[in-house]
């Protein structure tokens, strides 16, 4: 019986690694194809001269003083970003966490409205508030675009929801009665929080800082819009060298250096995550969430609901209202130039970039789910380097340069068997890179709560592992499937780092055309892009509450 066993447990082992090996193969090939072969062809591009390796010109670029304020400017407006966005939602995450109050479901997904948008739309959004004849402009005469202060409430408005979400979805399984025992032990209501809350809270604080700190590290849309000549980050300034200057070189040794940063910043989110983990192991799983009760905890839903009507609300008003102020008076006389293609901007009407992103967006989620649902599954079986390199290998996409990616379409898949420059399908394949970590997130806690002995006794009995993934897995993550997708729709929609290069003239996108509207003066083509931005975030605030009406979890996370 145990020489049996023995037996048996070999073969199950390598059953189990050629059936993850398999899982595995296309997601690889893809990232392999389109993300790796890219950037390392801009990178070349950018250091070979006469065919060799020129690294010192890293030292060389990095030497220089604009390029030192570029790092300098891109990592303190990342840290204090952070530390901004923390200080602003963790009173969020723990009303969103422990109150029950009505219009909750429908607050949550206002408040992760913002995080969906494109950064064009949120850049535009903040422009209208704080820039030339926005709302503060008007009342008080006061401006605030082009200032840093503009980036980091545009930062804290992009997102307020990683914090609510991460945070808040720890939080409310903590058990509240550890936290009282405390106090009734005699600690005052701030030494509790802090010796009981707040170490079992810190791997889930740690992982959102580290996650909002990667996205405004790499932010893009926000800066260029807000930011003008006098600010840039790394993403924006690989973008100025490629685009403006032409400088091959300084942008490889940038993309390098960002490339660097984030495998870092991803490697310590990893960790978190794994301490995460952990501690949602070792904690109640069902806590009843209550009314608030005395003047304090009203006071604090009052507080939190006024920051989310003050910095998330009001923005998304103000867009509104400025794509309906036309010289006429207030109407749809915006929306209507939308169907000309006079402007000289377009070879086609700027109401095309609707379709166009919407069919984009359907091409590249359906990539991004089977991509995702692939990895997901690989994911699932056992644990090992091996996995764990792949699991960071789908998340560098949502740090790496979109803009190096989209240059970098164009300079390696120029030949065949990839003569992909002149094909609809590239500006899809770019967007799947970014979805395809949305879809890995969202399923795989999903997938890892499946039973394996179901797995199992499906395949003892027979079945194929396609067979086990549709007849066993597939049932139990459908409703996840649907969110993921949703998710992979929304980010694909608003996708703009890679897509400016890429989109074709007379197939531009909506965050394209955003941004090519605002890059020229006059009146008419600044309301058709605010506009064009407030068709782009009804979409994604659709979408979002769509998603929210079929989610099963309620614990808030992503």
């Amino acid at each position: 019986m145990d020489l049996a066993r023995t037996e048996v447990a070999p073969r199950k082992s390598r059953k189990e690694s050629a059936t993850r090996m398999g899982l595995m193969a296309l997601p690889v090939a893809f990232f392999a194809v389109f993300f790796a072969y890219p950037v390392t062809a801009i990178v070349a591009r950018g250091l070979k001269t006469d065919g060799a390796w020129r690294f010192g010109r890293i030292g060389e670029v990095l030497a220089q003083s604009d390029i030192r304020h570029v790092l300098w400017f891109t990592t303190w407006q990342a840290l204090a970003s952070t530390a901004l966005t923390l200080l602003i939602a963790l009173p969020g995450a723990y009303v969103f966490a422990r109150f029950d109050f009505r219009g909750k479901q429908v607050l949550r997904a206002v408040v992760t409205v913002p995080f969906v948008l494109p950064t064009v739309v949120v850049g535009t959004a903040f422009l209208a508030l704080v820039g030339r004849g926005g709302l503060l402009d008007q009342l008080w005469g006061v401006r605030l675009d082009t200032t840093v202060w503009a980036i980091l409430l545009a930062h804290v408005f992009f997102n307020y929801a990683v914090v609510v979400r991460t945070v808040g979805g720890l939080w409310s399984q903590l058990d509240p009665r550890q936290e009282e025992a405390a106090r009734m032990l005699g600690a005052s209501r701030f030494a509790a929080w802090r010796k009981v809350t707040l170490p079992a809270l810190s791997p889930a604080v740690a992982a959102a800082a580290l996650m909002v700190f990667l996205f405004t590290f790499t932010s893009f849309g926000v800066v260029q819009i807000l930011g003008g000549p006098t600010f840039s980050t790394l993403e924006v300034e690989i973008y100025r060298q490629t685009s403006e200057i032409f400088d091959l070189a300084t942008a490889a040794v940038l993309t390098i250096v960002q490339f660097v940063a984030v495998g870092a910043i991803l490697a310590v989110h990893a960790w978190t995550v794994r301490r995460r983990e952990t501690a949602l192991r070792l904690v109640a799983l069902e806590v009843t969430v209550r009314r608030p009760r005395g003047a304090g905890q009203w006071a604090l839903l009052g507080g939190v609901l006024a920051s989310i009507l003050v910095l998330l609300v009001l923005p998304l008003g103000v867009l509104v209202q400025r794509s309906l102020d036309a010289p006429g008076g207030y109407g749809f006389a915006y929306y209507k130039a939308l169907t000309s293609a006079d402007s000289g901007i377009f070879l086609v009407a700027p109401i095309a970039a609707i379709g166009n992103s919407l069919e984009y967006a359907l091409a590249a989620t359906a990539i991004a789910v089977v991509i995702g649902g692939l990895a997901a599954a690989a994911l699932t079986r056992r644990t090992g380097r091996l996995v764990r390199g792949f699991d960071a290998l789908l998340m560098l996409p949502l740090g790496v340069s979109a803009v190096t990616v989209g240059f970098g379409f164009l300079i390696a898949l120029d030949e065949p068997p990839l003569d992909l420059r002149s094909s609809w399908i590239l500006v899809p394949l770019a967007q799947a890179l970014v979805g395809v970590p949305f879809v890995v997130r969202t399923m795989l806690p999903v997938l890892r709560a499946v039973d394996g002995r179901l797995r199992e006794a499906a395949a003892v009995l027979g079945a194929s592992p396609w067979r086990v993934w549709r007849e066993v897995d597939l049932p139990m993550v459908r409703r996840a499937l649907l969110i993921a997708a949703g998710f992979a729709f929304a980010v694909s929609l608003g996708e703009f780092g890679a897509t400016v290069f890429i989109a074709r003239p007379d197939n531009p996108t909506l965050p394209v055309a955003v941004a090519r509207l605002l890059g020229r003066a006059g009146d008419l083509n600044y309301g058709q892009a605010m506009a064009l931005s407030t068709i782009l975030m009804v979409v994604c605030a659709v979408a979002l509450l769509l998603l929210e009406r079929i989610r099963t979890d309620r614990t808030g996370e992503f």
